[in-house]
């Protein structure tokens, strides 16, 4: 087994990783205290589906609290949340992950106790069929079943009707040519009304593998027990370990490309999307960070202050900016919600904000507080043991590597101007956008 240590800023001590020799990892971070967060970190997501299974990551996601060969489902929750706990899971476009955060109990027992449990519903899913529902055609109204297949239908319906998810995914989708983040991460009902239990448990079989999982510990414990007790417990049964799919990184659109929808609404939404630096890429995510919260962040933004503050006839409720970022390639937004007898002035006015952000340089007093706010997020993000847990996941599956952390807070303080506005003509350009805009239909 090889040991590596990362120095993990404002910790005591530093984080260790175990690669064990079927690839599985194992992260120990120190953090004093009661409270211990235990998290298993699968490297997929959306990136490794297609139109045949899309969705098929997050209801594998519900499915996996579904009982195992020695506790029934909802035995895992009751036994867990009866000792103060907080179980939960989520899944993105490059991971899905699983966590339990508690007190560790008298003489750590109930930590033990989520250990175990942690491990067999990691390692030992059984997707009853009477919990998984039958499959079905989506188009027959006369099927009213309640179990986890139509839980998760109902659920994409309802984040279909929401008025930021269709303008997200339109964006979203646009951005892309062929990667599979131009999905959406949930999937569609009609993909979910058919998959199998067969389909569900090969999907697991091939990526719930040692070298796809990474299992995360913080807290106050001992690291040779704790150790030898997950490396018994994770011993990946009936696994095809297989190799993820490395996908063609898509290239930006080179004109501005415009997609107006319609919906039953009353205000109009709008979205401009950019394709950006890979997450590894720490420097130019920093740069896209920082300008994100000087562009459109908080009452000071400068999207906020010209277009909502400054702005004497009132065009937009609200308007701001954010950075998502992802192992093949960040995106950046500009996200507003405006009237809807103002939608040619309100695209210019924004594609003018965008041209302003150069011919109106960064101040040293703009970039000095986006600095302070990154500085103060990362801080935060140390405080406690599930913070930690879910920043140390995000770096070793999106970013594929913890050791960037070391050189987060250096490389954030040498960030000049000159920096940003390099990021801001490389990524930024009004003709590599994708412009989305949900409008209210004429009934």
């Amino acid at each position: 087994m090889n040991k590596t240590f990362v120095k993990y800023p404002f910790l005591t001590k530093d984080v260790e990783i175990y690669e064990r020799d079927n690839g599985h990892r194992i992260v120990f971070a120190h953090k004093e205290g009661e409270m211990v967060n235990i998290s298993s970190w699968v490297k997929t997501g959306s990136i490794n589906e297609d139109d045949n299974n899309n969705g098929i990551s997050h209801f594998l996601e519900h499915l996996m609290f579904k009982g195992t060969h020695l506790h029934k489902v909802g035995e895992f929750d009751r036994l867990l949340e009866s000792k103060g706990a907080i179980v939960n899971a989520a899944t993105w476009k490059d991971y899905t992950f699983y966590y339990v955060t508690l007190p560790k109990g008298i003489d750590g027992k109930d930590f033990d106790l989520a250990i175990d449990l942690h491990a067999d519903m990691m390692m030992n899913p059984v997707f009853p069929a009477e919990e998984l529902g039958a499959p079905f055609d989506i188009n027959d109204s006369n099927v009213t079943d309640k179990r986890e297949r139509h839980v998760v239908i109902e659920e994409i319906r309802m984040r279909k009707d929401q008025p930021w998810t269709k303008v997200y995914n339109v964006c979203n989708k646009n951005l892309y040519t062929s990667h599979p983040y131009k999905r959406d991460v949930i999937g569609t009902p009609e993909i979910i009304s058919r998959l199998t239990r067969e389909n569900i448990d090969n999907y697991y079989r091939k990526f719930y593998t040692p070298k796809n999982v990474i299992t995360i510990v913080v807290g106050d414990f001992n690291h040779e027990e704790v150790l030898n007790v997950l490396c018994e417990k994770f011993n990946f049964p009936d696994r095809i370990q297989g190799e993820n799919r490395v996908n063609v990184i898509d290239k930006p659109v080179t004109e501005t490309k415009y997609v107006e929808t319609t919906a039953n609404i009353q205000t109009s939404y709008l979205m401009f999307g950019w394709l950006g630096a890979k997450a590894s890429e720490l420097k130019e995510s920093i740069c896209l960070d920082l300008i994100s919260i000087i562009f459109g962040d908080g009452s000071s933004s400068r999207l906020q202050q010209n277009l909502i503050e400054k702005l004497p006839d009132k065009i937009f409720n609200m308007i701001g900016s954010e950075h998502y970022q992802f192992k093949d390639g960040n995106n950046f937004f500009i996200q507003a919600n405006f009237k809807s007898d103002a939608k040619e002035r309100a695209v210019e006015l924004i594609k003018s904000e965008l041209e302003s952000l150069l011919n109106n340089r960064i101040s040293d007093e703009e970039l000095s507080k986006a600095k302070k706010r990154m500085k103060s997020r990362f801080a935060y993000a140390a405080e406690t043991v599930s913070e930690i847990g879910e920043t140390i996941g995000y770096y070793m599956t999106v970013c594929e590597d913890l050791k960037l952390v070391e050189d987060y807070l250096s490389d954030l303080e040498n960030i000049t101007i000159d920096d940003l506005e390099n990021v801001i003509r490389k990524y930024l350009s009004i003709n590599n956008a994708v412009i989305s805009v949900l409008v209210p239909s004429e009934s």
